[in-house]
């Protein structure tokens, strides 16, 4: 079913909306994929707050034109399902852990803000950690040298109740 031009405008208001908070679009071939499998996918992408879609390309194109994105047109061919996400890693995860499972989702490509990403590309950046892993990655690391200075000076009195108590109990046995 086609969209009129009023129907358009606003689905290009929608995925500008989208793109202008981006730091990552992934862009998927879906050929053959049934709709209990997309359903999945979807479930998937909504969990990880990941914006996923089937777009028309020329609506898509006119979307991210004069974005950071823009360069991500010339690969806008196809069946093409879009995944748009603030996170630069989910997107990548959600698509690529989907087609390790599902051979008929194919990742064609995608894009970084001013950068394009290939196959591999993306491939590559859904093995990096998330923004998540890596803020608590970072504070277990910040917080290792306080824990191990409380611990430093923790031993002292330690030490001294050990060696009061061993003197106790020599003087018990003897």
């Amino acid at each position: 079913m086609s969209l009129n031009r009023k129907e358009k405008a606003v689905v290009i208001e929608e995925v500008a909306a989208q793109v202008a908070k981006a730091q990552s679009i992934i862009i998927a071939e879906y050929r053959g994929l049934d709709v209990a499998s997309a359903t999945v996918l979807r479930k998937t992408a909504r969990e990880s707050g990941v914006y996923l879609r089937v777009l028309k390309n020329t609506l898509v194109r006119r979307a991210v034109a004069g974005t950071p994105f823009e360069e991500l047109s010339a690969q806008l061919t196809g069946p093409l399902i879009y995944a748009i996400s603030s996170d630069p890693v989910s997107a990548a995860k959600v698509l690529a852990g989907f087609a390790k499972t599902n051979d008929k989702l194919a990742i064609q490509g995608g894009a970084l803000p001013n950068s394009l990403l290939s196959q591999d590309g993306v491939k590559a950046l859904a093995t990096m950690p998330s923004r998540e892993e890596l803020l608590s990655k970072l504070l277990g690391t910040m917080q290792a040298p306080i824990t191990q200075f409380v611990r430093t000076l923790n031993e002292v009195p330690t030490k001294f109740v050990r060696g009061l108590a061993a003197v106790r109990d020599q003087k018990e046995a003897a």
